[in-house]
């Protein structure tokens, strides 16, 4: 008998395997993009933001050009972006009489002009772009998977597309380089400071910006940031404060995830790992740049010492939701809240979850009180503290930790209401009441699914 199960078991991989793989390809062949491909279509902005997907060429003019005549009819129709040109490094003519113009990012043909794509930047920054991409083996988060994490998350399809636009704009780094180097100069000076950057790590659940600024860092850079020779590479003795570049992208390498303990402030991590020790002395080599190798070392002793105590707290709260959630008191429940139009094996077998997929699922609509006092504590007062250890800005690590401790009596107090509730509920009518379908429809449910 044994081996006819050894023999079925490998039939089903044989089929099942090929079957997976032709759904995921079959499921990116749609007018979106993603998984979900099929399920939602562009807006007009999606060709910008995602050009090798989406790019269609302007029908306006018809021809092949060379560069000096693109220059010559954009001096009057886009003067603005033939001076930002002009100005910039592409614009200089090199040793040998050759100058980078527009034809070679856009194409000559004006019926098939494209929109540069790191892959085009490539062909003469390899090594950058090399850097860039390796980052994708450190997996979610990552400026190089960015797009994909967007387009493939469910509750991309399901949100009116206006919804996510804000997120499309920053999640579009992975797909051009502008994000970072505002076309058409392409100025490493403009990247190396901040501002490149805040564009789009700012808001509650990553407040770079913030804590940054809040930092003694970021209180020089203020003061003194306009003065800085910002032409000069990123390297010791060239700036009198680091930015957020000097740190994550050192001398100019675009790989942010080789010397960050990785996922630090959305997963519980042990800091003294074999890996985690090398990018730890990574981190002490470069603050060793301004400041003492044992007082660095002392500074990240102490985010490993916030770490630990923000997820006590964190753990603590799990802890006390898990017992209404285990004796069906929160309302909604899993099963009373819309599931999203795609999932459909939470719409057959809802479940609910709790702690770091909670967050990481965006599954904070229509829920309970409770659970939102939890995922508010969990992603904006957690993440906030986090990045105030991060960065050296100490009272974003009290707010943050005062937040939390907040919400856990807010947690703790709820969930002795909801436990009296219930067992008055039951008293009186014998089980908890029942909602009914009060939490499945409404405004926004229904303007999901006419527009979306």
């Amino acid at each position: 008998m044994r081996p006819r199960y050894i023999y079925i078991t490998l039939l089903l991989l044989l089929v099942l395997i090929p079957a997976g793989y032709y759904y995921v390809d079959w499921s990116k062949g749609g007018m979106g993009a993603g998984l979900y491909s099929h399920q939602w279509q562009p807006e007009s902005g999606q060709q910008y933001w995602y050009p090798d997907a989406f790019y269609k060429s302007v029908d306006s003019m018809s021809g092949e050009f060379t560069g000096e005549q693109c220059v010559q009819c954009h001096s009057s129709v886009t003067p603005g972006i033939v001076n930002d040109w002009r100005k910039s490094g592409h614009a200089k003519v090199a040793a040998d009489g050759s100058q980078v113009f527009c034809s070679d990012c856009h194409g000559n043909n004006h019926q098939n002009l494209k929109m540069p794509t790191p892959d085009v930047c490539a062909k003469c920054h390899s090594q950058q772009h090399a850097d860039f991409q390796d980052e994708k083996r450190y997996g979610f988060p990552s400026h190089a998977l960015a797009m994909e994490r967007a387009v493939d998350a469910k509750h991309f399809v399901d949100k009116p597309k206006a919804e996510v636009t804000s997120c499309i704009q920053c999640h579009s780094v992975a797909t051009k380089c502008d994000s970072c180097h505002t076309r058409h100069r392409f100025s490493a000076a403009e990247a190396r400071r901040p501002e490149a950057c805040i564009t789009c790590h700012s808001g509650p659940p990553h407040p770079d910006d913030a804590t940054y600024f809040a930092s003694a860092h970021g209180k020089l850079y203020q003061k003194e940031g306009a003065s800085w020779d910002w032409s000069k590479p990123l390297k010791k003795g060239n700036y009198p404060a680091p930015t957020c570049a000097y740190c994550h992208m050192g001398e100019g390498k675009h790989q942010v995830a080789d010397k960050s303990i990785w996922k630090f402030g959305i997963r519980q991590i042990n800091p003294l790992s074999s890996g985690n020790v090398v990018k730890r002395e990574k981190w002490v080599k470069l603050c060793s740049d301004c400041h003492e190798a044992d007082w660095s070392r002392q500074q990240l002793r102490g985010m490993d010492a916030e770490r630990k105590q923000a997820w006590g707290k964190l753990y603590k709260a799990e802890g006390i939701l898990k017992s209404p959630r285990s004796d069906n008191l929160l309302s909604p429940a899993a099963g009373e809240r819309p599931p999203y139009p795609n999932d459909w094996v939470d719409a057959r077998w809802p479940r609910a979850r709790i702690g770091f997929f909670e967050g990481q699922a965006s599954a904070f609509y229509n829920v309970s009180p409770i659970e939102r006092d939890y995922f508010e504590m969990w992603y904006f007062d957690n993440l906030g503290a986090y990045k105030g250890a991060a960065h050296g800005a100490a009272n974003f690590v009290t707010k943050g930790h005062q937040n939390m401790d907040r919400a856990l009596i807010d947690i703790e107090a709820e969930a002795v209401r909801l436990r009296n509730l219930g067992e008055a509920e039951r008293a009186y009518l014998g089980d908890r009441y029942d909602p009914n379908k009060l939490w499945l429809s409404g405004e926004y449910t229904e303007l999901n699914r006419e527009q979306n």
